[in-house]
């Protein structure tokens, strides 16, 4: 008797490609109806809701009613740090046009897994508040220096308002674009809300990438020594 979790019928749920596309298109954390979800994946409304059927049963999604409409999110975020590993691990996507090519490009760049930063962005920042001696790695989990609470509170995030949170206050995630560990947890959260409610960085219309602004390369300069030239 197998007595370990089924991971088998969760690699089966994920492995289907609609199914893969539905979850990857909702990781940066947002909530979207069937209809937008079969626009992404090129399917239709009725095979859409089969696969939502089966993603929600499988405890991956998690469907709101807002009225008449249903939308569907992913369940958890440790299903967004589940997706965001394999990517470490799976081969990279064969790129057959232009368009591909400059969307992985911004991908790879800069987006959000679930609710914090990610790419080549989100481990850039880590690694400055690393060298800055503004965070530290203890114990698989990442620790805010007495320097680092007060740059914080400079920079405009109240470490102390995370002692409410539910959640793990930071930890590692391993970027499967980058093969480095950018933060996760209630922290990398709380970056990511910063540098959004700033203008520093948009959301991308067609995929979750995240889009450096005039205002978010200063920033980067200025709190964190980052320097970004955007072509």
């Amino acid at each position: 008797m197998n007595v370990y979790p089924n991971f088998s019928y969760i690699a089966k749920l994920m492995a289907e490609q609609t199914r893969a596309i539905i979850l990857d298109s909702l990781m940066n954390g947002q909530a979207l109806p069937a209809s937008e979800l079969a626009y992404m994946a090129k399917v239709s409304h009725p095979t859409i809701s089969s696969h939502l059927a089966k993603l929600v049963e499988g405890n991956l999604l998690v469907m709101e009613q807002h009225g008449r409409h249903r939308y569907y999110r992913l369940a958890s975020k440790e299903v967004a740090e589940v997706i965001e590993k394999l990517g470490t691990i799976a081969p990279p996507v064969e790129i057959r046009s232009l368009r591909q090519s400059s969307q992985l490009k911004q991908v790879r760049f800069g987006r959000t897994c679930y609710d914090h930063l990610a790419g080549e962005l989100g481990v850039k920042v880590t690694k400055a508040l690393i060298d800055k001696e503004i965070v530290y790695l203890e114990d698989g989990l990442y620790e805010v220096t007495k320097k680092g609470i007060e740059w914080f509170t400079q920079f405009g995030i109240n470490i102390e308002e995370a002692n409410t949170k539910r959640r793990i206050f930071a930890k590692p995630c391993l970027d499967w674009s980058e093969r480095r560990y950018h933060i996760s947890g209630w922290l990398g959260s709380a970056i990511a809300t910063h540098f959004f409610n700033h203008g520093w960085i948009t959301k991308a219309a067609k995929n979750r990438a995240v889009q450096l602004t005039p205002k978010g390369i200063n920033a980067l300069k200025e709190h964190f020594g980052i320097s970004i030239v955007v072509e």
